[in-house]
């Protein structure tokens, strides 16, 4: 090779070594960007934007806000909500919002902070969770102890709860956008309807589940009160109140725990994958699985769909857990097999990848 081509060479590969180092500072997030350059321009489209943030709630919101409104959520699925760190595209995509709707009960902590310091003047922050329940209903427990000041969080997972989350978004929906108060109040109603469907089959599964093996030993603590509405018994987390991994000492205690109180199953968590909750089945002798608090199934998501049937939704991952539950506690997993996991308005939500 002549030393011509060889420094031609060099200067291209330099080119194209530059070229690939710009991309990275690109947004790592197509939906939410192009949502928000879309949303940016209010001349080309009338819609408002309403941010929320972990995936249950975008879809929540979404099911009530349909054609009307543009939902994205700024939490990525299968992401620790806990202890996410907001980028500086989601703080671009709040000086946008026209309404933000996070859980609360100190969930969101850094993009509540980031929301508060980016937002319009006139945009409200509502949290659903402190608006749904009083201090008097928090419950505090393995992952979440009382002598840390914060509840456990994760009222979504009850589906009378979900339901209420339901109602304050079309309240605050409606407050955004009055002329669209009957059509919010319209898919409120057709979706209350799938979620009351949702709690029968709850209690179905549950009365199928025998009553000694009602018990649950998670991961991540998210339960608390899902098992409080339908007579389940928490018995333990393995997951310390810091979000480690348990020590040797913590492990042993519970595998003596899992022994004596005959759980039949550990559930494991998809968006805290450890292999700690194998070790202790595998040394105590039981099955193990993983339930899904916050990542929707399918599309992609670490939530597998057993069912094809199951759509990729707040209602989808419901009947996903309760088909695990089924399955791993004696119950019967096909009466989960009635219900509609589909959006009543379609998919009308975006949310981080």
């Amino acid at each position: 090779m002549s030393k011509l081509s060889a420094l031609v060479l060099t200067i291209s590969l330099l080119i194209v070594a530059c070229g690939a180092g710009n991309n990275t500072t690109a947004p790592s997030n197509p939906s939410v960007t192009s949502t928000a350059t879309k949303t940016g321009d209010r001349q080309s489209q009338d819609k408002p934007l309403v941010v929320t943030t972990v995936a249950p709630i975008t879809n929540i919101v979404s099911n009530i806000a349909g054609d009307r409104i543009s939902v994205v959520g700024v939490v990525p699925e299968g992401t620790d909500s806990h202890t996410f760190e907001p980028r500086p595209s989601d703080a671009d995509l709040l000086a946008q919002a026209d309404l933000i709707l996070v859980n609360g009960l100190s969930l969101e902590t850094p993009t509540k902070k980031l929301a508060q310091t980016s937002k319009p003047k006139d945009t409200k922050i509502y949290q659903l969770g402190d608006e749904t329940i009083t201090k008097q209903e928090w419950i505090f427990d393995f992952s979440f102890p009382k002598d840390k000041g914060d509840p456990n969080p994760h009222l979504w997972v009850n589906p009378k709860y979900a339901e209420a989350y339901a109602k304050l978004a079309a309240k605050h929906l409606t407050e955004l956008d009055p002329a669209g108060k009957d059509y919010y109040a319209t898919n409120l109603k057709n979706y209350q309807q799938r979620l009351d469907e949702l709690d029968k089959v709850t209690r179905a599964v549950v009365a199928s589940i025998p009553p000694e093996k009602r018990k649950l030993l998670t991961y991540h603590d998210s339960w608390a009160y899902w098992a409080r509405e339908y007579g389940f018994e928490v018995i333990g987390a393995i997951q310390p109140s810091d979000f480690n991994e348990p020590s040797a000492q913590d492990i042993a205690k519970l595998v003596d725990q899992v022994r004596e109180t005959k759980v039949p199953a550990i559930f494991g968590s998809e968006v805290f994958p450890s292999k700690v909750a194998e070790q202790i089945a595998r040394e105590a002798n039981v099955k193990t699985a993983n339930t899904s608090d916050d990542d929707l199934p399918g599309e992609g998501s670490a939530n597998a769909i057993e069912n094809t049937n199951t759509q990729h939704t707040y209602i989808g991952m419901m009947a996903e857990n309760l088909r695990i539950l089924a399955e791993n506690l004696g119950g019967n997993p096909k009466l989960v097999d009635s219900l509609d996991t589909a959006n009543i308005v379609g998919s009308k939500a975006s949310a981080n990848k």
